[in-house]
């Protein structure tokens, strides 16, 4: 290929030139031929003017350009020409070889099929920021270009190693901060998962694929006591080290409110305050439920949080929708309660809207395939949790964390059915109610075939939780006495929502130790107020080991 036909110096271009000498010339000889002397001694005096871009030899250009250049024809790409700045980036190299050979830098960075896209499409290509043998970065703009022998191409190759490492230097710091995140998140998570005596429960957590998609979401399963048992998830609206820690505190505030047993709506007014405290333009949505085995029923409220779904022993699946209230954060709103059934045999699934959150798709399409996936699911509560992500697609590079809760209430039968007592006596008060509450007590005490001391100690504290109800408390009242494979629960209700108080009693005091003697007695004890007023006073003993 002969270079110098890209040459400014070609015939054409003199004339072109020439012309424009002779068009100066013509235009200063008008009039009567003679120049004024003011005229002439300007024409004398300025400097000689710039060339033209067209008069500018090619190669002098080429040479003098800081980016690097290469030439190459024909089809298998023989090389015409490398500038300097090629030759000191990658050394000399002979003309007239294949590229393949010339330039086996291009081979390495896989740039040789881009040469052959160019000839064939005749339009420029260009890839980005390719680190080369030298250990720069280069971006390498190939564009077609012909003479009279024939087609070529182009090389340009622009240094962007600055640019290189400085984008290379915010992916580290980004990978940093998300790892940051995920390791605070999964701190903040529950590093043992509480298994109540009545729920099988599994979880799962997720973090999104990049820091931006990290943080805000939890989940947390609390023991309420005489049976009862909390579930909790949430998601914190935005994402990284600060939802992760908002996410946190509201957690932490959610343990300590549900030792209050108070009910789900109450939990989440308090938490909307915490909330605005924490940050006032930091919102959550959270669902607060509560499972009461004795109730058959999951009474939940919900702060803006996708609905519940349920799946009854038939496999039918119901979506708890209402009742919803707004975001944590929000302030000023009232939250209600509501329930759905939860018998034995029930799976209920908890979760965040990474989940089933798209962005092609409708929210409620999202809800829907869960629902469906929920009901064809079969196994243990971890393989359903396993496959509700499957079904979902969530992968390492989710664009969203995830995080997901599944309860399973068991039916249980055969042996692990004995396992699973309950017994319950109406009190109509008088004279007559402590001794039929004794006596009440150590039969049904006796026939679960309980160690004499804890046959004695059960029925000492529901003699004493009783007589503390008959003395302060109003009709309608019942004794109910639950056993699981681990435990002994005795809890009394009554109509009087005055909450009992441990205190102690002088030694004149005729009254005042009952709630003292069960404290000391029982492994726990605790009181809440119960839905339409009244009060539940319990209390438990831990078993030393199933019943053979």
């Amino acid at each position: 290929m002969n270079f110098t036909r890209w040459s400014a110096r070609l015939p054409g271009t003199q004339r072109r030139a020439a012309a424009r000498t002779d068009q100066t010339v013509t235009t200063d000889r008008r009039g009567d031929g003679s120049v004024p002397a003011a005229r002439v001694e300007q024409l004398t005096d300025d400097p000689p003017s710039a060339p033209a871009v067209d008069e500018l030899p090619v190669r002098e250009v080429l040479e003098r350009v800081p980016a690097l250049v290469a030439l190459v024809h024909g089809p298998d790409h023989r090389l015409a020409y490398v500038n300097d700045a090629y030759a000191t980036a990658f050394g000399g190299r002979p003309p007239g070889e294949p590229a393949g050979e010339a330039l086996p830098e291009l081979r390495d960075l896989g740039l040789l099929p881009l040469l052959d896209q160019v000839l064939r499409s005749g339009k420029p290509r260009t890839v980005k920021s390719r680190k080369a043998p030298d250990g720069r970065s280069y971006t390498f703009t190939c564009t077609p270009v012909a003479d009279g022998t024939g087609d070529g191409v182009l090389i340009f190759a622009t240094d962007v190693t600055d640019h290189a490492e400085a984008a290379e230097r915010l992916r580290a710091s980004e990978r940093r901060q998300r790892e940051t995140a995920v390791t605070l998140q999964r701190s903040l998570l529950p590093q043992e998962l509480e298994q109540p005596d009545d729920l099988r429960i599994a979880v799962a957590y997720q973090p999104g694929g990049t820091e931006a998609a990290v943080g805000g979401d939890w989940y947390d399963v609390i023991t309420l006591g005489g049976g009862r048992t909390a579930l909790v998830i949430g998601d914190v609206m935005g994402r990284g080290v600060r939802a992760a820690a908002v996410m946190g505190q509201l957690r932490t505030a959610v343990r300590a409110y549900a030792r209050l047993d108070l009910p789900p709506h109450e939990v989440l007014q308090l938490l909307d305050g915490l909330a605005t405290e924490i940050d006032a333009n930091q919102i959550a949505t959270c669902v607060y439920a509560v499972h009461d085995p004795n109730e058959g029923r999951l009474v939940y409220a919900s702060a803006g949080h996708l609905p519940i779904l349920v799946r009854d022993e038939n496999g039918t699946v119901l979506r708890a929708d209402e009742p919803t209230g707004p975001p944590l954060g929000t302030g000023g709103w009232m939250h209600t309660s509501g329930s759905v059934p939860l018998a034995p045999g029930s799976m209920a699934v908890l979760y965040t809207d990474g989940l089933v959150e798209r962005r092609d798709a409708d929210l409620d399409e999202g809800i829907e395939a869960l629902r469906h996936a929920l009901a064809g699911a079969t196994g243990t509560p971890q393989v359903i949790c396993d496959r509700l992500l499957r079904s979902a697609g969530v992968t390492a590079d989710h664009d969203d964390d995830v995080a997901v809760l599944v309860l399973h209430h068991p039916a249980r039968t055969g042996a692990d059915s004995d396992l699973f007592r309950n017994a319950a006596l109406e009190l109509l008060g008088g004279v007559e109610a402590a001794p039929r509450a004794r006596a009440f007590a150590s039969g049904v005490l006796t026939s679960w075939r309980f160690p004499t001391d804890l046959h004695d100690l059960g029925v000492l504290a529901a003699s004493e939780l009783v007589a503390n109800s008959l003395q302060h408390g109003t009709p309608p009242m019942r004794l109910r006495l639950r056993r699981t494979d681990r435990r002994l629960i005795i809890e009394v209700t009554d109509g009087d929502d005055h909450l009992p108080r441990r205190r102690r009693a002088d030694p004149g005091d005729e009254s005042g130790r009952g709630i003292a003697i069960v404290a000391t007695i029982a492994s726990s004890w605790g009181c809440r107020r119960t839905p339409g007023g009244g009060k539940a006073v319990w209390c438990e003993f831990a078993l030393p080991n199933k019943p053979s």
